[in-house]
């Protein structure tokens, strides 16, 4: 089991920037994988990024890819998700997730920080 709390939402105008973090109860390392997803009103959850956390190797959404950066602090059991030229229809609760094995999933999921960016 891990349990994950989300921070550093809030709201920002466009082009501005946030740093969103996730401290997990285990060290990242533990996992398999961890990622970012978001939620805007009236909408279905959207995959934002993903971190493989052994090799630190990286994935992002066509939406955010070379506005966003994922990164991992293990010393400080914590992800991060670096958020760059942010755009209107960034508007969304952001979650952070983790799959422990290979094969299983996110199945642990952080309650969710606001982020809300104005035109």
């Amino acid at each position: 089991q891990v349990q994950l709390v989300e921070s550093g939402g809030g709201s920002v105008q466009a082009g501005g920037s946030l740093r969103l973090s996730c401290a997990a109860s285990r060290s990242t390392y533990t996992t398999y994988a961890m990622g970012w997803f978001r939620q805007a009103p009236g909408k279905g959850r959207e995959w934002v990024a993903t971190i493989y956390t052994t090799s630190g190797k990286t994935s992002y959404a066509d939406s955010v890819k070379g506005r966003f950066a994922i990164s991992q602090d293990n010393a400080k059991n914590t992800l991060y998700l670096q958020m760059n030229s942010l755009k209107p229809e960034d508007t969304a609760m952001y979650y952070c997730a983790a799959a422990l094995n290979v094969g299983s999933g996110f199945k642990h999921w952080g309650q969710g920080t606001q982020v809300t960016v104005s035109s």
